[in-house]
């Protein structure tokens, strides 16, 4: 594979690098970001080439991917404009909302879009990528960035009209903050932080990794679990009463809403 240039030097690109470290990617890895100190952390640990020069960290890429805050994408995409591309390029943006559309009109042909979603879980080679692509893309370029994201974890083609929706789902916040709110509820109610943390871990990793490799459907493990009449059937029945269904699809849909307003 071709240099992989990232600009910007954050969260998902350090999880990224990570990965194909882990993953055994030994190839250039080049990293601009404005700040110097943050590129110089990743150099430091991922043995990354860290380019000052903006010109000069898109002039070397293979495959460019964009890894700033959404608000920022405009300002940057603007600044690589002006300094002008001589060669046809392949360029992913990592920012949620900002369709391909807006993507094409701030940095035109002979620049070729993708969008991507990476999950922070690719940091151990064992991430989630949604990617869509824009209709002019080659298969040829089009493996390759599947590719470089297979090195990572496993890989999905969505419509981007589907990519807010799948943005807001598949982030590991979920589990986190399900496991965060299973652990204090579990203290609160005198289970000492220990086995706290071993029993709620134990109930959202394990059981969902029993039916990811068994046969056994959701509803059939459900079932298995939540017998009548006993005590987990009663925190679930506890729990939809509270509105758990309800709160859960107008969280999603607050993050839609987010993305959107990332688009304009």
């Amino acid at each position: 594979m071709k240099t992989i240039v990232f600009l910007g030097a954050g969260r998902i690109t350090s999880a990224l690098v990570a990965g194909l470290r882990c993953a055994g990617h030994d190839r250039p890895i080049v990293v601009h970001d404005r700040h110097i100190a943050k590129m110089r952390e990743l150099q430091r640990k991922y043995e990354v080439i860290a380019e000052s020069n903006l010109g000069r960290a898109v002039e070397s890429a293979g495959l460019l991917v964009i890894a700033v805050r959404p608000n920022s994408v405009c300002s940057l995409l603007n600044e690589i404009r002006a300094q002008g591309i001589r060669r046809q390029l392949t360029a992913v943006s990592l920012a949620a909302g900002i369709p391909l559309s807006k993507l094409r009109r701030a940095l035109p042909a002979p620049v070729y879009w993708v969008r991507a979603m990476p999950s922070p879980v690719c940091r151990i080679a064992q991430g989630l990528t949604a990617i869509s692509f824009s209709r002019r893309l080659s298969s040829a370029k089009r493996r390759q960035v599947r590719h470089f994201f297979a090195l990572v974890g496993e890989v999905v083609d969505i419509p981007e009209k589907q990519l807010d929706v799948f943005t807001v789902t598949f982030s590991s916040s979920h589990g986190y903050h399900a496991l965060a709110t299973l652990i204090r509820a579990a203290e609160a109610n005198g289970l000492e932080p220990k086995i706290a943390r071993l029993a709620a871990t134990h109930a959202l990793a394990d059981g969902i990794a029993s039916w990811r490799s068994g046969k056994l459907s959701l509803d059939k493990l459900l079932e298995e679990a939540a017998t009548p009449g006993g005590t987990a059937q009663a925190v679930i029945h506890a729990l939809t009463k509270a509105g758990y269904p309800k709160m859960m699809t107008d969280a999603l849909r607050a993050g839609i809403r987010r993305a959107r307003q990332n688009a304009q």
